[in-house]
């Protein structure tokens, strides 16, 4: 390694793509300080009600793009790029690619990871009910769900010539995003590394969560070809070096997905200890060490993280929340209520505690612990007195009764309830959403004033791998954090939440499993898709309506 002459020290780049947008940031690796970064928004294409795509292309330029501005901001602020000795992905997780190993263009748009499309394809899999979804469950941890990465491989299969011939002539290759960068950025056609990570290779419902291997059992049961597979490595390796961007030469040595990107910039690195990430979704990982805890309450077995290729894997129980952050752009978007999500918090607060409404946000079905495709979004508790305010409160506690579900779980599976919930993600720097976290859980929630954790992650990663060795996990200081505590009594909180239940329960059976195909589907089952939508749309206008009606009537 060339010696560095910064005044930081050696700096670690991190790439981390999410669900909407794409960032580099760059840190010093002895204070774990973010210098500077770079970050382009990403769209999505919703082609149809449940489908979600994004373009692999657009997604590898704006790599290239925060790569390469990134730069340029530290030579702005006379620090130089060559003082970066290694740089780390992160990515949203689940999102399936499949591209042509000839031309190296993707042969369709990559699927999201909240992308609906596959129902039937589960079902299929489930033999129409004949199979339980967690018959797998022992082998790679997951229920049958669409959220999975195996199941969108198989719709590709399924529905896009361009794929089936791909397989045929021996040209395609499958990738969650993190293989997609890495074959690209480490040279593409001309000999691109086909590899991914154990976290991401978690997610995909084909890794043997015991062996860290491809299934061929697994592989059979989607009737996946394993030849398009990548290779499985640690989360923190060399695995090889950029060729493009103004870090040519550089090493790429971590590789996390991004939720368990997370758990390590939230040095998470003993047994017991959690945290919850609040952006598009939620996502809530428990540290269970190297054991493999199998839930029996509607959570995910996953992979932690293994830092180095000699290193054991350490597990991690997972609650996956679909809609958190999506739901106040929800509400933005569709009810025009807040101009800005910002503005969620002062319109919350300004109905106070009278008028309780719950907002049930299952647009795309419910995640853990409940895995019901066929529930829709909800609002419960409507009166004549409920206003703009009260749909935005309701919004934001669903994610904190959301979380609560999760901490319920977890405490069944593993014994023994949580004493303190570690939290990150955009969604932390609203206030009251901690405070009513705190309170709706009963637990304090402990958040970092350095919110760049799951980039942090990455970073650490990167710059622990042998070969590099500039990240010293032993020595690794905590972030610095403010504390939530609970304000409300054990009663009250009980009282709201067995509301919320019920809520749960009025947004069950909506979509009719029999009549769920991913194409062409007939009218019944899109007003049993759309219902719950167009409901809360409407009733929300009325309310909206009858304010205006009664505000002129004063006048």
């Amino acid at each position: 390694m060339p010696p560095v002459r910064g005044r930081f020290g050696p700096l670690v780049g991190s790439i981390d793509e999410g669900t909407s947008s794409t960032r580099f940031l760059v840190f010093a690796a002895k204070t774990a300080e973010v210098l500077t970064y770079h970050q382009v928004s990403i769209p999505q294409i919703t082609v149809k009600e449940g489908w979600v795509e994004q373009d692999p292309e657009l997604i590898l330029h704006s790599v290239i793009e925060t790569i390469n501005v990134t730069c340029d901001n530290l030579m702005k602020l006379d620090i130089s790029p060559e003082d970066i000795v290694a740089t780390g992905i992160t990515n949203q997780r689940e999102t399936t690619v499949l591209w042509d190993s000839k031309s190296g263009k993707p042969l369709y748009n990559a699927l999201v990871w909240l992308d609906m499309r596959t129902a039937s394809t589960v079902d299929k899999i489930l033999l129409n009910g004949k199979r339980n979804k967690n018959f797998l469950k022992n082998v790679c941890g997951l229920p049958v769900s669409t959220y999975f990465s195996a199941l969108k491989i198989c719709w590709l299969v399924d529905n896009v010539e361009e794929v089936r011939l791909a397989i045929k002539e021996n040209r395609c290759l499958f990738g969650t995003i993190d293989s997609w960068l890495i074959w690209n950025l480490t040279g593409g056609v001309n000999g691109g590394l086909h590899i991914t990570d154990v976290t991401n290779a978690s997610r995909t419902m084909l890794m043997n969560i015991q062996t860290l291997k491809w299934d061929p059992q697994l592989c059979k049961i989607f009737d996946i070809p394993m030849s398009i597979l990548p290779e499985i490595k640690s989360s923190s390796e060399i695995y090889g070096y950029l060729t493009q961007s103004f870090l040519k030469g550089i090493p790429i040595s971590g590789c996390l997905g991004d939720q368990q990107a997370a758990l390590v910039g939230q040095m998470c690195f003993h047994q017991g200890q959690a945290k919850s990430t609040y952006g598009t979704g939620c996502f809530l990982l428990y540290n269970t060490g190297t054991a493999i805890v199998q839930s029996s309450h509607g959570l995910l077995t996953t992979v932690g993280y293994q830092l180095g290729r000699d290193e054991p894997p350490v597990y991690a129980l997972e609650g996956s929340i679909a809609i958190a952050g999506v739901a106040m752009q929800w509400i933005r978007d569709n009810l025009g209520v807040i101009g800005n999500v910002s503005e969620s918090t002062k319109i919350a607060q300004s109905v106070g505690e009278v008028g309780e409404v719950y907002f049930v946000p299952a647009f795309s079905g419910l995640y853990a612990p409940y895995w019901r495709k066929d529930a829709r979004g909800v609002i419960c508790g409507l009166t004549e007195e409920t206003k703009p305010g009260h749909i935005v409160r309701g919004a934001l506690e669903s994610v904190a009764f959301q979380v609560r579900d999760i901490l319920e779980a977890m405490a069944l599976d593993c014994g023994y309830p949580l004493q303190k919930l570690l939290v990150d993600g955009g969604m932390t720097a609203n206030n009251f959403l901690m405070q009513i976290q705190a309170d709706y859980c009963g637990i304090p929630v402990v958040r970092p004033l350095m919110a760049e954790t799951t980039s942090l992650g990455a970073a650490i990663a990167a710059g622990h791998a042998k070969g590099v060795e500039v990240w010293d996990l032993e020595n690794v200081q905590a972030v610095p954090s403010d504390t939530f505590v609970p304000a409300i009594t054990e009663d009250q909180r009980d009282i709201r939440y067995s509301r919320w239940k019920m809520a749960i329960a009025r947004g069950l059976d909506w979509v009719d499993d029999r009549d769920n195909e991913d194409t062409d589907q007939d009218e019944n089952t899109k007003f049993n898709t759309l219902s719950a939508g167009l409901f809360m749309v409407s009733s929300f206008a009325l309310l909206v309506l009858a304010s205006s009606v009664a505000k002129n009537a004063a006048a």
